[in-house]
């Protein structure tokens, strides 16, 4: 046999044997694997690692993108939201949500089987605890893997479980006594940092470019003790531009004027046209009142602000309605026919998840990331919004302090509603006490390491990835890419679908989703593994709804759950479903109480 051939075999063989539980769940077949490098090629033995895990559980990550992707793309209703009310748009944004942590939650679960028995996948931040419409509060929250959600062998899982319960609910239950705790048993954690469905929103309208799933897990837990999201000023630029500014004794981070940023720019890049320097920022009429002030500074010194359609140097198209984490891929410089200079930048916000995110790819992509604490609200800009998030919430002079910064007169409404934010970021551990931070703020120790992980549901613009390809009857194609510091590779995975495609839709559809959606559950055939699965449905539905107590009990409060999440008439067969099994199988949701 050719040995191109006999490598091509192995190589598969290996991949399927390595994430043969993922497969196995998913009743998928794996037909072929095809890597391509970017950065350390040279580790491309089958035993090797690039990452802070071995081989075999590094492939299980990547798979856990690689099906998350396709199963969304394939019963997430992509496209059905197009020429949709507002409503119903939300409600396919919230299907495909559902599918896409679905997904995520099921691989990362049957993954967590392989996990050392000491070890732990602990869920430190996800994207869709904010409830959005545009980028105003309302129809609430959408499905997600948030903060809490613990991934490890069932003991290990059952102790983490309760000192996350007792860091979500007790206030003299700090981090710093968590880790302790973990430190002390002898457990490592492995923080994550998700984003299920970036982009939900073009997903839903059916847009050509955008949607991918994002998975970042780092070698240690992330520093926060509740659940968050909020939004984050960030501003990317090469580290040689950081080190052009530390070298002139220059305070370069997100507050720095623009020109001076351009400065730094020119002098490490002699000759570059202000003209060439291309800043990408999120852009619409609801960014205008916290990052107007920074387009008009880029705008002012002749540089470039991007707007939908432009033509990125691989080609693509550029697109500014969402995605503030895959054009950090595209930071640095590039030079065009003429051999003059060009550099993309990111300037602007994210949400928190997307932020931190983009902030830990620093050490792989040679980045410097700056970001700032913003408040959840859209009322003043971006200088001012961190003065905001500093103050002392319980001081008898917020009020006043408040007014300085608004410089108007303001209700004592639009004072608790501030009060609250601040309140929120600080229990949850965000740093407020320094103006700007890093990624390392974020991480326990001084040395980390990380795995970022995409896969890409739809092409990429801004890496140039491909998105998922039908090459067959049942079969398609799905690109996923793993950064670290050592290395950095897209792998492309031919995945068959070993049912029909009805039946595939089922099982990639949450067991709740389906009931729902009329799937009789009183003749289905029910076994011990549908608690775990309501459990962790639940979670990802509903979370805001669901009180945590006692040993692993929880308590479903129904008038919590907004009406544009689960709607009344699904609200009332929720409960006939999650009664029925009590009724019928007591002991195995003796866990769940309804409210």
């Amino acid at each position: 046999m050719d040995k191109e051939v006999m490598m091509k075999k192995n190589r598969v063989a290996q991949w399927a044997f390595d994430t043969g539980p993922l497969l196995a769940r998913f009743h998928l077949w794996l037909e072929d694997v095809e890597t391509e490098w970017f950065q350390g090629g040279h580790l491309s033995r089958l035993q090797d690692s690039i990452s802070f895990v071995d081989a075999e559980m590094e492939r299980m990550f990547m798979m856990t993108a690689a099906v998350t992707a396709l199963g969304t793309q394939l019963f997430g209703r992509y496209g059905e939201g197009r020429n949709l009310d507002k409503k119903g748009l939300n409600q396919v944004k919230k299907d495909a949500d559902a599918i896409s942590a679905y997904a995520m939650s099921e691989s990362l679960w049957h993954l967590s089987r392989s996990l050392p028995e000491n070890h732990a996948i602990m869920v430190c931040l996800g994207e869709g605890l904010m409830p959005k419409a545009g980028e105003t509060p309302e129809m609430g929250s959408n499905p997600l893997l948030g903060f809490g959600r613990i991934y490890a062998r069932p003991q290990v899982a059952r102790f983490l479980y309760a000192k996350v319960q007792r860091l979500i609910n007790s206030n003299n239950y700090k981090w710093e006594d968590f880790y302790r705790d973990v430190i002390d048993a002898g457990i490592t954690v492995w923080g994550a940092a998700i984003d299920t469905l970036e982009n939900t929103s073009r997903f839903a309208l059916g847009a050509a470019t955008g949607p991918m799933t994002v998975l970042h897990v780092f070698n240690q837990p992330l520093c926060l003790a509740k659940p968050y999201e909020g939004y984050v000023g960030n501003l990317v630029l090469p580290r040689r531009v950081a080190d052009t500014a530390a070298g002139d004794s220059l305070l370069l981070n997100f507050f720095t004027p623009r020109s001076k940023v351009l400065e730094c720019i020119q002098k490490t890049y002699p000759g570059i046209r202000s003209g060439n320097i291309h800043v990408w920022t999120l852009r619409g009429k609801s960014r205008a009142h916290r990052i107007s002030r920074i387009w008009e500074e880029w705008q002012s010194l002749g540089a470039d602000l991007i707007d939908d359609g432009w033509k990125l140097p691989n080609g693509g198209e550029a697109f500014t309605d969402s995605g503030t984490y895959a054009p950090t891929f595209r930071v640095g410089t590039w030079n065009d026919s003429r051999r003059d200079t060009h550099l993309f930048l990111v300037d602007g916000y994210a949400a928190s998840a997307e932020a931190i995110q983009a902030a830990s790819l620093y050490p792989i992509l040679g980045l410097d990331v700056s970001l700032a604490v913003f408040t959840s609200t859209f009322e003043l800009s971006y200088d001012r919004e961190p003065r905001i998030m500093s103050l002392d919430a319980e001081a008898e002079d917020f009020p006043l302090r408040l007014l300085k910064i608004f410089e108007k007169e303001i209700d004592a409404q639009t004072v608790e509603r501030y009060r609250a934010n601040i309140r929120q970021a600080r229990s949850a551990g965000i740093p407020l006490d320094k103006a700007v931070l890093a990624a390392d703020d974020f991480l326990p120790l001084k040395k980390w390491s990380v795995m970022a992980i995409s896969g890409y549901m739809l092409p990429d613009p801004y890496s140039g990835a491909p998105g998922i390809h039908r090459s067959g009857d049942g079969t398609y194609q799905v690109s996923v890419r793993l950064s670290t510091p050592k290395g950095d590779k897209r792998t492309r995975f031919t995945l068959r679908l070993l049912e029909p495609f009805d039946q595939s839709r089922l099982i990639f559809n949450p067991l709740l989703n389906r009931f729902l959606h009329g799937e009789n559950y009183q003749e289905r055939q029910v076994t011990i593994s549908d608690s775990g699965r309501i459990r962790n449905e639940l979670q990802t539905l509903c979370t805001e709804a669901l009180e945590h107590f006692g040993d692993g009990f929880i308590r479903l409060h129904f008038k919590n759950i907004p009406a544009d999440v689960i709607s009344p008439q699904d609200q009332r067969k929720l409960r006939e479903i999650l009664q029925w099994y009590k009724e019928n199988h007591p002991i195995w949701f003796k866990w769940l109480e309804l409210v």
